[in-house]
């Protein structure tokens, strides 16, 4: 065989790789999270209150709650699925924002899945961060977007970050906005 076939079945070799091997799912994840973007801050004067507290979500342990637990504090919300897969990706630097800030901001990673599914999905991927279920049909006071989306929400209850595409959310500037948020009034 010559050096240019023995390449070309090489690099299509390489492609099919992508589509039906493990090893292509995670080269996907991490070329998504490569990809991945530094969530924008809203500009102060562009903040807008949230309406209510008043939601009604399920915990992990598949029980009812209300979100007006978290009436004067910071909050992160994110919308995710376990088949999109740049949820899975941003879902890695959202385990590591968790570890580091889970004892004082409230985290809201909402799915609207059947935990089967999801509690499969957590426990593959070694994520610890608690998991909250949408109630379809209950009203919001933030608009559902499509997963992955975020939100940031400081102790007066501003939409201080919308976020509604993958982001990387362990870096600095997060970091930085989160400790911000947190000693405020």
């Amino acid at each position: 065989m010559r050096k240019k076939t023995i390449l070309n079945v090489l690099l299509i070799a390489f492609v099919i790789s992508f589509f039906i091997t493990p090893l292509g799912y995670h080269a996907k994840v991490l070329l998504n999270t490569l990809f991945a973007s530094t969530p924008q801050v809203i500009p102060e004067t562009q903040q807008e209150a949230i309406p209510h507290y008043n939601w009604k979500l399920k915990g992990p342990e598949w029980n009812f709650f209300n979100f007006e637990k978290s009436s004067g504090k910071v909050v992160f919300i994110n919308f995710w699925a376990s088949w999109r897969l740049p949820c899975a990706a941003e879902l890695k630097g959202i385990q590591k924002l968790y570890d580091r800030f889970g004892d004082r901001v409230d985290f809201y990673i909402i799915t609207n899945e059947e935990r089967p599914p999801v509690e499969e999905f957590m426990e593959k991927n070694d994520f610890t961060f608690p998991v909250t279920y949408l109630i379809i049909g209950e009203p919001t006071p933030i608009p559902i977007m499509e997963p992955p989306s975020s939100y940031v929400i400081d102790k007066k209850g501003r939409i201080v970050v919308r976020q509604d595409d993958i982001s990387d959310w362990d870096n600095p500037t997060v970091i930085g906005l989160l400790n911000k948020l947190l000693v405020s009034k």
